[in-house]
């Protein structure tokens, strides 16, 4: 994170920024020295938010206005609540989704991420926290639930924070990208990234005083800078995600295990759903596609 908030940007000259924290109306901006600045948007400019790359304006101390916001490489979206989407996260190269069998592990939720990541042409990476938690009967379930994922061509982690367990793992595959970390509240996200971040509340102190807010509050997704090399976005717990409104032949294209049966169906509207001659309910029959992904399928259909 920036080493100060020292203003060195100059007044009434355009330069690049990148947003490390979105506060609705107020964007927290950072330079190339790694000096951060509170900003607010030109009116007109899509929606702004955590990860986007801008052209910004120096308009006094420690404030500015974003004119410009550049290409997104890649867009992470939810729903808006009118079965639309909206961004959350801005060119980013991977999504972390973390579960714990503490609350709960949500099998529906780690597919609605993926199908989330997949929309968003980003890598899904699953990682199964708390494993210093998991009891010997529940061992295999876990085992299993991380097998089925690593054969269907998503990357799959067990760690703990509290042992340390799989972190070097999960640092290799942070090293040099820019990742977000989603996940169900109370899977023990804070813990890995104090793992991952040991300066976090310091980083979190200089966002404090740049935003001028006095607290910098958990709710807000925030981009830190890993030091290894690389950036983690790290975003709110939620309850539940919901993806918005997903056309029903890219949701398809979105379950990797289904592609191989692709275009095989009798019909070529097929939906997979009870149709005559469905190679995807037929792969399902004999065991190629899991059922539990089939259900999460016809659920988010």
């Amino acid at each position: 994170m920036a080493s100060d908030i020292t203003s060195n940007a100059p007044a009434d000259k355009s330069q690049a920024g990148l947003v490390i924290v979105n506060y609705g109306k107020n964007q927290l901006v950072e330079d190339v020295n790694g000096d951060i600045y509170r900003c607010v948007a030109r009116r007109g400019l899509p929606q702004i938010v955590c990860g986007d790359e801008v052209e910004w304006q120096l308009t006094g101390d420690h404030s500015g206005v974003i004119e410009t916001l550049l290409p997104r490489r890649t867009v992470l979206s939810r729903a808006d609540g009118n079965r639309g989407q909206r961004p959350f996260a801005t060119n980013i190269d991977q999504v972390i989704i973390e579960a714990a069998l503490e609350p709960s592990l949500d099998y529906f939720l780690i597919d609605k991420y993926i199908i989330a990541a997949e929309l968003a042409d980003t890598n899904p990476l699953i990682v199964i926290n708390k494993a210093d938690l998991i009891k010997p009967e529940d061992r295999d379930r876990i085992d299993a639930l991380l097998g089925e994922y690593r054969a269907i061509g998503y990357p799959a982690l067990l760690t703990s924070a509290l042992e340390n367990t799989g972190i070097e793992a999960f640092i290799d595959c942070l090293t040099n990208k820019t990742s977000i970390l989603v996940g169900q509240s109370g899977v023990g996200k804070s813990s890995l990234i104090k793992r991952l971040l040991p300066e976090r509340d310091i980083a979190v102190g200089k966002l404090s005083a740049a935003s001028g807010m006095g607290k910098h509050t958990t709710t807000s997704t925030t981009l830190y800078h890993l030091p290894r090399g690389g950036n983690l976005i790290d975003s709110p717990g939620v309850r539940d995600f919901h993806l918005g409104e997903v056309n029903g032949v890219d949701l398809a294209n979105c379950f990797r295990e289904f592609q191989p049966y692709l275009g095989q169906c009798r019909f070529n509207d097929c939906r997979h759903l009870s149709e005559p001659d469905c190679a995807i309910t037929a792969a399902v029959a004999d065991g190629s596609i899991l059922k539990r992904r089939m259900q999460s399928y016809r659920q988010l259909l």
